[in-house]
């Protein structure tokens, strides 16, 4: 569906049933999301490339998981900031946001009765170089967001790490899936059969087939649902 009072050109958005209320997921693109639950707006990873901000509202609440550039523009930040915005990043993007506050994984924040807590987003097999990993640990995050009591988790750029792997209680899962950055169908898949999110979305996955994620995870019980977030 597309949002009402929007333009024709924004994106899609899927409605999450909560205690708290229905939790609008808009698909920007790429890594790029909002959610909305009772007029509060989380705005995660806004980059002005991944898709059209000009329609969408101001940010309550941002949050960034990692400084490259395909998650991170300063500019559309200060563009989605309104008075009382909030904006948590990881730490290394604090010294391009030097007003943002940090996180790293193990941190927990609340806002209006809204938990979100930093997860580990790393790399172990993919390497840019010999030793250099593209995301190295302890440097980017992923988040899981409880709203209404269920929990949402953006993983970032990442891998299917042991921490993936052991979350617990996830009803809505976005994983990334492209080399060679982040994984293949097989290795979200991996992660998903270990984690079991009730409603997985792969995200941030270019020219990735998504019909093989459908393909792996068919009879598992997790609903993947395909959006356009290339």
């Amino acid at each position: 569906m597309t949002t009402k009072g929007f333009s024709q050109d924004s994106p899609e958005y899927d409605k999450i049933p909560t205690n708290a209320g229905n939790v609008e997921i808009h698909f920007i693109g790429h890594g790029s999301l909002m959610f909305k639950l009772n007029g509060f707006v989380i705005h995660i990873d806004p980059v002005s490339s991944s898709g059209d901000y000009r329609f969408l509202p101001k940010a309550d609440l941002i949050l960034v998981t990692h400084e490259h550039s395909d998650h991170l523009d300063i500019n559309l930040i200060n563009e989605l900031k309104k008075d009382g915005t909030l904006v948590f990043t990881n730490e290394k993007s604090t010294e391009q946001i030097g007003w943002a506050a940090p996180m790293k994984a193990g941190d927990r924040q609340e806002v209006n009765g809204i938990v979100f807590e930093a997860v580990y987003a790393y790399n172990i097999v993919n390497m840019r170089s010999p030793g250099q990993p593209f995301h190295p640990k302890g440097s980017g995050i992923g988040y899981i967001l409880t709203m209404g009591g269920k929990r949402f988790y953006i993983a970032g750029d990442t891998e299917n790490t042991p921490e993936m792997k052991a979350l617990k209680d996830i009803e809505v899962a976005f994983l990334p899936m492209n080399l060679p950055y982040t994984m293949t169908p097989a290795m979200v898949a991996d992660a998903a059969k270990a984690f079991k999110p009730r409603i997985l979305y792969p995200y941030h996955y270019g020219d990735t087939d998504t019909e093989e994620i459908i393909s792996l995870l068919k009879g598992s019980g997790i609903e993947v649902r395909i959006r356009n977030m290339k």
